[in-house]
């Protein structure tokens, strides 16, 4: 291209993809701490999506369920909290502060000054009384070591307490003041999810005071940020990097050039790279296949997908939310759909056969089978369901 800006095309983006998201056999890691760095994020709106993410890429998924917990409650090696879009993520823990001080402060003002607002509104106590409240469940946590939310309600019985959120509205609804009020602790940075009343599938946290970590220039984290992000997932245009941090596109902008990153053009206009980046990518050895939990970090990396994921899938494969659901992939493209049947069989099915011959549906069934042994008996029922994985799962 002139000017010296180079252009990267769909099949080298997917080659990336392949190798630094650990989808392709020989880019597989060892250990879940080894995925979250490669990923930068993990979603943990869905407990079950965190521990399938790191199953797909593992060279032996078999261990899995033991090697995530130890990382995320034994070693606190992963550390699940809010992020961005103000949404739950699992971060290798020496991102944390990063993503705090980056993306967490503005949502937590933001989150708090909601609650404060929507309580007011139902006539329930002011902001002095939610202060006394909060004070108090954090010393409770502090004695408990760990505690689920019906728990700290015993040690601090206002947290019962309920408000009528949005009334009159079609949307109006009975608020807890603990589901609240622990999501802005967590928010803020004051406490995260530790392990759940249950098992890996279960989403009835314990909760516990987060670790200490440092407190940093806003800027400069989300310099850092964008900087981690770009390595794994570039190159992407501005509106993906606007859309994956949540952030205003002038603090896009401003870190883009903190870091120096380097122009780029897709098949949808500019993009970036990380400065180091330029150079091509050439695609692994063999075609690969995977199963992908909903939510996956891949299949949601970018706000513009159609490099690998042909836009007459969405309606199939995204909730109206815009959530995903479980997907087949085929050689850095998404071809399909899987589920579990209520018996916990594991089912597939291709949505696009472009491409898709004998040899991939070979490497797709040995995938499956692979998903579905460690998995054994247990049954994952995605959160948010999607009309192909309602369909499959009958």
């Amino acid at each position: 291209m002139g000017d010296g800006v180079r252009y990267i095309g769909g099949a080298e983006r997917r080659a990336r993809l392949a190798l630094r998201h650990r989808l392709a056999p020989a880019a597989r890691a060892s250990g879940p701490e080894e995925v979250a760095d490669a990923l930068v994020a993990l979603h943990g709106t869905d407990p079950a999506t965190v521990y399938l993410t790191v199953g797909a890429r593992l060279t032996a998924s078999g261990v899995t369920v033991p090697e995530t917990e130890r990382a995320l409650y034994e070693d606190g090696t992963l550390v699940r909290m809010h992020g961005m879009r103000n949404t739950v993520f699992v971060f290798p823990r020496e991102l944390t502060a990063v993503v705090h001080a980056s993306t967490s402060l503005v949502v937590a003002a933001r989150s708090r000054a909601a609650l404060v607002g929507d309580m007011a509104k139902a006539g329930a106590p002011d902001a002095a009384w939610l202060k006394e409240v909060e004070e108090s469940t954090l010393a409770a946590l502090a004695r408990l070591g760990e505690a689920t939310a019906s728990e700290l309600a015993r040690e601090e019985p206002r947290l019962r307490e309920q408000f009528v959120y949005a009334a009159g509205k079609s949307y109006e609804g009975l608020h807890t003041v603990s589901n609240r009020l622990l999501r802005l602790l967590g928010t803020e940075g004051k406490v995260v999810r530790g392990r759940p009343d249950g098992s890996w599938t279960s989403s009835r946290f314990r909760w516990a005071l987060a670790p200490g970590h440092a407190e940093l220039d806003p800027a400069g984290a989300q310099a850092e940020l964008l900087r981690r992000w770009l390595a794994a997932c570039g190159p992407a245009t501005e509106a993906d990097l606007k859309w994956w941090t949540g952030w205003k596109v002038t603090e896009v902008r401003r870190a883009l050039t903190t870091i120096g990153a380097r122009a780029v053009t897709l098949e949808e206009g500019a993009g970036y790279v990380a400065q180091e980046d330029v150079d091509p990518v050439a695609a692994p050895g063999e075609p690969w296949a995977a199963l992908l939990p909903a939510l996956d970090p891949t299949a949601m990396g970018w706000q513009a997908r159609d490099w690998y994921l042909a836009p007459g899938l969405r309606p199939a494969l995204f909730d109206r939310s815009g959530n995903v659901g479980p997907t087949v992939w085929w050689d850095g493209r998404v071809v399909g759909a899987w589920a579990q049947r209520p018996d916990g069989e594991l089912v597939w099915r291709i949505l696009d056969d472009e491409g898709v011959g004998r040899e991939a549906g070979k490497a797709i069934a040995a995938e499956a089978e692979r998903l579905s042994a460690w998995l054994g008996g247990t049954r994952v029922t995605p959160r948010f369901r999607t009309p192909a994985e309602r369909e499959l799962a009958g």
